[in-house]
């Protein structure tokens, strides 16, 4: 059963609005979220697991949506999950407690990375409940063969750039952290770290980004007692009929560009849009250009969107 209790609003800025932040309580467990803008409802959900979602905020779409910056469970303001149960049901159960808290019949779901995992997993077991899913840089698989093909991708990216230490590096501590598994993570500093290490191999191109909007930055919480999760919903997403935009950098590397478009070949209404100058990040490497989409994508298929 769910609980909820709301905090008082607190003008956070968030881009050119204010920021009304709001507490959700699940079975015990504590998720915050922020909401910003107008018009329908949007959840807005970050990659990971752990990863804090800041680096996620998104204020030109505020214009004609509500979006809904939630911290994922395990991720910053929100409690940890203390089972260590981080099954991407248990993430989608969290994500609608947020809808229903908001009394929001239906909106859209924005998933990044982990957080499209999130938005499709959500799609397949609450068919009808979203206007609309934003698939940005995400997959229909986790596991092994994703972490392969991942791994395939990293390669490229150090082979592309031989000249530059980053990239070099990034590939080191790839092959450290999850090939060989040698790197040893065990607090919220070390997975920082490890983060940061293959960052450069997250941008089409890192120094170009770094020059253009600073050096890139991410925090994450680290939970030892989270328990490791294979996922594959690939057989199910025809059965998905909400539409569907698959947002993809031609240079991402953790869900290459074939996840794309095998995830966008699975909902009965999709439309796919690759970012060629973009890696992972191209809400922040190609704004214009994500914003766009997202805002085509809204205006045509929503009801009584603001224009």
């Amino acid at each position: 059963m769910n609980e909820t209790n709301h905090s008082p609003p607190a003008g956070r800025p968030m881009g050119t609005t204010k920021a009304e932040t709001r507490t959700v309580i699940v079975d015990g467990v504590r998720e915050v979220y922020r909401v910003a803008g107008e018009g329908p409802f949007c959840p807005v959900h970050s990659g990971g697991p752990g990863v804090h979602p800041e680096y996620l905020r998104l204020p030109a779409p505020e214009e004609h949506l509500s979006m809904v910056h939630v911290d994922p469970v395990g991720s910053g303001d929100s409690d940890l999950l203390p089972d260590g149960d981080c099954s991407m049901a248990r993430y989608a159960r969290f994500a609608e407690a947020v809808l229903c808290d908001l009394a929001a019949r239906t909106g859209y779901f924005l998933g990044h990375s982990h957080g499209g995992f999130v938005a499709l997993q959500f799609a397949v077991d609450r068919p009808g409940r979203l206007e609309g899913l934003i698939l940005y840089d995400t997959a229909a698989v986790y596991g092994r063969e994703l972490m392969e093909a991942a791994t395939e991708e990293m390669a490229a990216f150090v082979q592309r750039r031989p000249d530059r230490p980053g990239a070099v590096e990034a590939g080191r501590v790839w092959e450290a952290a999850v090939v060989s598994q040698t790197m040893e993570i065990a607090d919220d500093e070390a997975h920082r770290r490890c983060l940061h290490g293959i960052l450069p191999a997250c941008f089409a191109d890192c120094r170009r980004t770094v020059e253009r909007v600073g050096e890139p930055t991410l925090r994450v919480t680290h939970d030892a007692n989270r328990h490791p999760v294979g996922w594959d919903v690939r057989d199910r997403l025809g059965t998905i009929d909400e539409p569907a935009l698959v947002i993809v950098g031609t240079y991402d590397f953790i869900c290459p560009l074939s996840c794309a478009y095998e995830t966008g070949t699975g909902p009965a209404d999709s439309r796919l849009c690759e970012l060629r100058a973009s890696g992972h990040f191209g809400h922040v490497e190609e704004a214009d250009e994500f914003t766009a989409a997202v805002l085509d994508f809204v205006h045509t298929t929503g009801k009584g969107i603001r224009t």
